[in-house]
């Protein structure tokens, strides 16, 4: 029988949005973690140039898989083999690859709660069995080593995530490093999603590259270099598997899309600009930080890097998702619902997005409190949580 997976609530939120936007709505879209920007103008206009003069076909840029490799090099000083670099159809291409030419079916896989939706449902989806580890304030909202090495039985893989969705929480190196050494120690495979690097408030991200080479690495053009609809991302996978991952990703994939790599080379040395909407989403953090206390929400994780906002309603709410839908016809501000990211203790929890523009986030401060205002407190009030205060 086919796995049977839970939606992606916050797409119900973004439909609603559009239905409310087609009838003359004004929304504000800060339920995706999707850049507002476009892709930086060096990539549009290489895009410009092939399209005039090369018919492309099937095809993986080997410019490219170099440009990555060496930026491994320059950035976390570790050395990578182009050919290990496999491009794919994005990030989630590059964890059902990884997943899916690295465990077995039954295999158990590791991974925070909260965490990203698709980590859960696509473990699933391949017939391998979630094994979620609750995360809670204490923790900073991560994984940890310990929490690894009391788990029974082992799992067979983890998937870390640093920055982590929904919480823009960091790993620090030191956790890092002593995650690598509890899984080489428990034989435990590691899945790191780094889709979030270069977007870090709290000093430099590092690569789980720099302490255990045979990681899997999840990586996209989709987030810092603000390509999401071109689709394109990679995989950096060990040389023992990569004939087998080879394998996988020309049958389930055949290629990533030959534009969007084109694109994506120029992309990479476009410093000047990315880093221009990097700032962007670190003014647009600092004002929502600065707002959201009157607005109620005092009750965050801390957002060291991405570009979301994890916030506690459950003083306000039991139902995530009734109450963005709410939010959303009231205001016209679109957010997400903690129950993609956490199906337990998600229904006291919402996700903002602040890779919009600045004065979208204004604009949305500005709607929500009068709203937030008007929102009478549970009673009685949910207690227990443990969770940082701004």
């Amino acid at each position: 029988m086919p796995a049977e997976i839970a939606p992606f609530h916050a797409i119900a939120v973004s439909v609603l949005a559009h239905e409310l936007k087609a009838g003359g709505a004004s929304i504000i879209h800060m339920e995706f973690g999707q850049p507002s920007t476009p892709a930086p103008k060096a990539a549009i206009a290489a895009a410009h140039r092939v399209l005039d003069s090369d018919p492309m076909g099937y095809w993986e840029s080997s410019a490219l898989t170099g440009r990555i490799a060496r930026h491994y090099a320059e950035t976390y000083g570790v050395t990578v083999d182009p050919r290990q670099v496999i491009m794919t159809c994005g990030a989630s291409a590059a964890l059902v690859l990884a997943l899916s030419s690295s465990f077995e079916p039954g295999a158990r896989i590791a991974m925070a709660r909260p965490g990203y939706v698709a980590y859960r449902n696509t473990v699933s989806a391949l017939h391998m069995v979630p094994v979620e580890i609750a995360c809670g304030h204490n923790e900073r909202f991560q994984l940890t080593a310990r929490a690894l090495a009391e788990l029974e039985p082992a799992p067979s893989g983890v998937i870390v995530a640093s920055p982590a969705n929904p919480t823009g929480t960091i790993l620090p190196p030191e956790e890092l490093r002593s995650i690598a050494e509890v899984c080489r120690a428990r034989n435990i495979r590691i899945v790191s999603d780094e889709i979030y690097h270069g977007l870090s408030y709290a000093g430099p991200t590092h690569s789980m590259l720099e302490f255990e080479p045979s990681a899997l690495i999840v990586n996209s053009f989709s987030k810092y270099f603000s390509m999401a609809p071109w689709r394109l991302g990679w995989l950096v996978a060990p040389k023992a598997d990569l004939s087998r991952a080879r394998a996988y990703v020309g049958n389930l994939f055949l290629t990533a899309p030959s534009l969007a790599q084109h694109a994506a080379l120029a992309a990479m040395d476009s410093t000047e600009e990315l880093q221009a909407n990097v700032a962007v989403y670190a003014r647009n953090r600092e004002r929502l930080l600065q707002a959201l206390p009157a607005l109620g929400l005092k009750e965050i994780a801390p957002p060291d890097g991405a570009f979301y906002i994890w916030a506690d309603v459950g003083h306000m709410t039991g139902d995530s998702l009734a109450f963005c839908k709410q939010l959303l016809r009231d205001t016209g501000v679109a957010t997400a619902p903690g129950i993609d990211f956490d199906p337990v203790e998600g229904r006291h929890f919402i996700r903002l997005s602040f890779a919009v523009s600045t004065p979208e986030v204004e604009e949305a401060i500005r709607r929500m409190t009068p709203w937030f205002a008007t929102q009478r407190p549970l009673i009685p009030a949910k207690a227990g949580t443990q969770i940082a205060e701004l």
